[in-house]
């Protein structure tokens, strides 16, 4: 390890690059020619946008930071996480595009946000009367679950959404107990509270995520604390929709569309929920399809990746100035593309079967950004890699229309609801606010 602001000199870099263990590596590993690469990949024209096209937008984004405090250990850590849901009027920001330049004013008014936030403990901080930094991290996990109430009419907590979707985790698998020196294994449900053991250890329903057992008593803990994000982002989506359900709100997201950061899957010790995640999906879509006559829209955005540099890397064809992707074409990805062109594997399980509850797919706007996204599996003709068919997925032409509608230019290849998602979960200014009930009334309003 370096000393602090120590780094390595070009001398140094150049002359690992150059060894022979190097170059016998590289001779061995496998090479994709570019033409390879694109001639697997067949872009194909968006069908075209609905007339009516979401009037409605629900964002969700997370953001996490670990900070150093004093409290007369060293290394002690705190971190700080926050989900930050925002609501969009899309129809309000169509009208404002009308008549530039925008007042920002009126613009901020076309938004509304809430952020479940919660300070966890890291390394080195015990609280009360816990014997490790572990254990006091285990509880306040719990805790903001049980504390997180999204709306003030409603007190459903998203401890109540994930005990529903722990409902769904196989019995198969059982996991060793929490607490250091216990060497018990069992399966955790929604209502267990002990292990079974004879020392009865405290065990919280969110001890099922198994992400303590990423969490370390000395060092950092930015993998514990972004699995928490991951988990509130997956879980918060669930948990909107059944508050819909309970309210009989769900004929009202005909004109809604939900944005989530990130590929629609799980990863991690709480992968699990992917496969839990999807089995409520599909029971929500049944209803929305039996109201509505459609499928529910959620969208996943890729920012970063393999994937997102994988777009990059093939769009551009090999005479200079021209691309492969013109404006509103896509690129449905399969199961053979990606373990032969993305993410080399000669497995024949599914890519992502274990992490994902939805596929992912190439677009590109009609302004001109590329696009790397996820439409979610409503039904089981539609959980397949196998084919390239949209029309297993009735809203794919509206996800296209309205990813259209929402690029933004702030950033290259990126959208609106995602950008101001993060701004709100990076700097949490509307604590306390509750975005379900001001959706309610937006929808409730349009709908008299």
């Amino acid at each position: 390890m370096p000393y602090e602001g120590e780094f390595a000199s070009y001398r140094s870099l150049n002359r690992i690059s150059q060894t022979d263990r190097v170059k016998s590596l590289l001779t061995k590993a496998r090479v994709i020619s570019p033409d390879a690469t694109a001639a697997a990949l067949t872009p194909k024209q968006a069908p075209p946008a609905p007339a009516g096209t979401s009037a409605f937008a629900v964002a969700i984004d997370g953001s996490y930071a670990e900070v150093p405090v004093k409290n007369g250990y060293p290394g002690a850590h705190v971190g700080y996480v926050t989900v930050a849901s925002v609501l969009l009027n899309l129809r309000d920001q169509a009208q404002l595009d009308e008549q530039r330049p925008i007042n920002p004013v009126e613009f901020r008014k076309t938004e509304q946000a809430a952020t479940v936030d919660a300070a966890l403990p890291g390394s080195n901080i015990v609280t009360r009367e816990h014997r490790s930094a572990r254990a006091a991290f285990r509880e306040a996990v719990f805790e903001v679950f049980h504390d997180a109430v999204v709306d003030s009419e409603d007190p459903s907590t998203l401890l109540d959404t994930f005990k529903h979707l722990l409902g769904f985790k196989p019995k198969s698998n059982p996991q060793k107990c929490p607490h250091d020196g216990c060497d018990e294994e069992f399966v955790i449900g929604p209502a267990t509270t002990t292990c079974p053991s004879s020392r009865h250890c405290r065990v919280y329903p969110t001890d099922a995520l198994r992400i303590h057992e990423r969490f370390e008593e000395v060092g950092s803990n930015g993998e514990a604390f972004g699995l928490v994000m991951q988990t509130w982002e997956r879980v918060l989506l669930v948990h909107l929709l059944r508050c819909f359900e309970r309210r009989n709100w769900l004929e009202g997201v005909g004109n809604l569309a939900f944005f989530v950061d990130g590929p629609l899957a799980m990863f991690g010790p709480p992968a699990w929920l992917s496969a839990a995640i999807s089995k409520e999906l599909k029971r929500l879509n049944v209803i929305v399809r039996q109201k509505t006559g459609n499928d529910l829209v959620i969208v996943g955005i890729e920012k970063t990746g393999a994937f997102v540099t994988h777009f990059d890397e093939i769009d551009p064809s090999e005479t200079p100035g021209e691309l492969r992707f013109a404006p509103r074409m896509y690129a449905m990805l399969t199961d053979k593309y990606i373990k032969q062109r993305i993410s080399l594997s000669d497995s024949d399980r599914r890519y992502g079967q274990d992490t994902y509850f939805g596929r992912k797919f190439f677009y590109k706007t009609a302004s001109g950004a590329r696009i790397v996204a996820s439409i979610p599996f409503l039904d089981d003709a539609q959980d397949t890699l196998d084919t390239d068919d949209v029309s297993l997925y009735p809203q794919f032409a509206n996800v296209c229309g309205t990813l259209d509608r929402l690029v933004s230019s702030r950033f290259p290849n990126a959208l609106s609801p995602i950008v101001s998602a993060h701004s709100h979960a990076a700097i949490p200014l509307h604590l306390g606010t509750k975005v379900l009930q001001q959706l309610a009334k937006a929808l409730m309003t349009r709908k008299a």
